[in-house]
């Protein structure tokens, strides 16, 4: 096997689909600033997004509508964090770079930056990172069925170099979070993050997490419509996503952040998340805080009674609109 190598990127621009739009627009440059031996990267939003009259705030606790260079309170800012793969997109970009396996693999280091650009374009929420600051070049998904890519999500978990022809498809899921393999496929009206079983699985987890969604749906709570295929005799759960809307232009997408970012932690400090802080957050900065205090307490009591032992801060969320927040439908139980 040929390992491959690929230089490190000093910066990102990063493009952001504005409320209602289906073609994106440049907001600023993010680029790699060094102290001693901490790397952090700072956004600087661009003359022309500022001067729009519809441009909103990445996000404006961490990144406000302003002129000059916002250094992040820690190497990243949360919202832009939020849009950069987790564990199972770096496992798949770590395979497409180098090749590597197993313990090998594991010690591969590879810049945010690089993960950002990377990863499919297609990610949650209303943001991508580009090269260029005039032309966005999606990276998108290839014609692969659902066996394509679950076979691929299994290569890629034992450690397999993939074949040319899949790289690219399994790739589109790369920005998507969470550590369990995935891809992201579209239909004519709606697009779905695929969920498949992994090889360490001792229990159909996609099964149960079918059987807990529908539940809660069935509970009369706010959640993402779901399906569950047999694909080879395998389970998959299709979670339709509800951050993007198709018209007759073309698809419009919804900014959102993760409970993680609302709370101003980070991927080192998640074990000081609560319910009791996010539900003061509503409090002070959600649209219907009332209803949506409701909702929150109903969600947390349910992951309790099935016994949710994966209920972290990433996975709740917000829908951002440039000045407020509201609560997501639920996504991952």
């Amino acid at each position: 096997m040929t390992s491959k190598t690929t230089s490190s990127p000093k910066e990102a621009y990063v493009w952001i689909w504005l409320p209602g739009e289906v073609e994106p627009v440049v907001a600023g440059l993010l680029s790699q600033s060094i102290d001693g031996s901490n790397v952090s990267l700072d956004f600087n939003y661009g003359q022309s997004y500022l001067k729009r009259k519809n441009a909103i705030s990445i996000y404006t606790p961490e990144l406000p509508l302003r002129e000059g260079i916002i250094a992040p309170a820690d190497n990243l800012a949360g919202c832009l964090r939020d849009g950069a793969p987790d564990a199972w997109g770096r496992r798949v970009i770590i395979n497409k770079i180098t090749g590597k396996k197993g313990e090998d693999a594991a010690a591969v280091e590879l810049s945010e930056l690089t993960f950002m650009l990377e990863s499919g374009s297609d990610r949650i929420g209303a943001l991508d990172f580009q090269i260029s600051p005039v032309k966005c070049v999606p990276r998108v998904a290839g014609n692969a069925t659902l066996e394509q890519l679950m076979t691929s999500a299994e290569m890629i978990e034992q450690g397999i170099e993939l074949p040319i022809e899949l790289r690219q498809a399994i790739q589109h899921g790369s920005s998507i979070g969470g550590a369990r393999p995935k891809a992201i496929i579209e239909g004519d009206a709606h697009k779905y993050v695929a969920k498949f079983s992994s090889t360490n699985d001792l229990y159909s987890v996609v099964k149960a997490e079918f059987i807990a969604m529908r539940l809660t749906q069935l509970a009369g709570l706010d959640v993402a419509h779901v399906e569950l295929k047999n694909v080879a005799g395998k389970d998959v759960i299709l979670i339709e996503r509800f951050d993007r809307t198709r018209t007759e232009k073309g698809w419009t997408r919804r900014a959102m952040v993760s409970a993680l970012t609302i709370l101003g932690l980070d991927e080192m400090t998640p074990h000081y998340a609560s319910y009791e802080d996010l539900a003061q957050a509503i409090r002070l900065h959600f649209i219907k805080p009332k209803e949506t205090l409701r909702e929150l307490y109903s969600r947390m009591t349910f992951n309790i009674l099935v016994g949710n032992t994966d209920d972290h801060a990433r996975n709740h969320a917000a829908f951002w609109d440039g000045s407020q927040l509201e609560l997501t439908p639920a996504y991952d139980i």
